[in-house]
């Protein structure tokens, strides 16, 4: 580990998903993240399609434990009438600092317009937002390119950094040609040297760390960021200080 670098993971969920054996536990959470030195775990909950009762546990989940979580808003364009009201909750009532969307709940592709409002609040309050993507027809990561070139003052974060070819190109050709997309780590899509390629082809400044808890084990995410083959500087770019830049005055020590 790089002596004095905060760990910030910028992908971890709230709420069961027993199907595949993700538990509702936050103490097993943060005996997790101590394992492998993660300080922080930015979390949402997808699961409502309201966003209300998903946003409620996240808060709750990160009240237990509010020097280790950081709470994300989720919203859906399947309930549109509700989306920039919860989002303006989440954020002002509940203390929610980024936005997360999960397009494959939908029928809308990212580029649709019932997703606009989303982004324009996002855009409004300069918030980064964060996407599932893959190669599901609602996600592709050619998609947030074209979304994050509308709305500048937002920052769009490609989940999984595709999760596999050629989505993964996708995804390095969107952060390329915008400034305002990040990639993001975690997936099980992973061979060697891909991170590396993260890095050299969209900058170390546009990874940023995620590691899918408690989908997914942090020992082997984490890994893959320690291990690669990138310079001291770009591991802590990737491991904390990208996503404390794209949190912003939103993030507190």
């Amino acid at each position: 580990m790089i002596e004095g670098q905060e760990i910030i993971d910028f992908h971890g969920h709230v709420g069961p998903w027993d199907v595949y054996g993700m538990y509702d536990d936050d103490s097993a959470m943060v005996k997790a993240m101590d394992a492998v030195g993660i300080d922080r775990s930015c979390l949402f909950n997808i699961f409502h399609p309201d966003g209300t009762s998903g946003n409620d546990q996240t808060a709750a989940f990160v009240a237990r434990h509010p020097d280790r979580f950081v709470g994300f808003a989720y919203v859906s364009p399947l309930m549109p009438e509700r989306i920039e009201k919860e989002l303006g909750r989440a954020v002002d009532e509940l203390g929610c600092v980024a936005i997360k969307i999960y397009p494959p709940y939908s029928t809308w592709k990212m580029t649709d317009p019932v997703w606009d409002p989303v982004y324009a609040f996002a855009d409004d309050r300069g918030l980064a937002l964060i996407s599932h993507t893959g190669p599901e027809e609602t996600c592709q990561p050619e998609q947030v390119g074209i979304v994050a070139a509308r709305f500048p003052n937002a920052n769009f974060v490609v989940g999984h950094a595709g999760n596999m070819e050629p989505f993964r190109t996708q995804a390095i050709e969107a952060a390329q040609a915008n400034k305002n997309v990040y990639l993001e780590t975690c997936s099980t899509f992973r061979e060697p040297g891909v991170v590396e390629r993260l890095v050299t082809e969209a900058g170390a400044d546009r990874v940023v760390f995620g590691s899918d808890v408690p989908l997914m084990d942090p020992r082997s995410q984490l890994g893959k960021i320690i291990t690669a083959g990138i310079s001291d500087d770009a591991k802590r770019l990737v491991l904390g200080e990208n996503a404390k830049r794209l949190l912003g005055m939103n993030y507190s020590q």
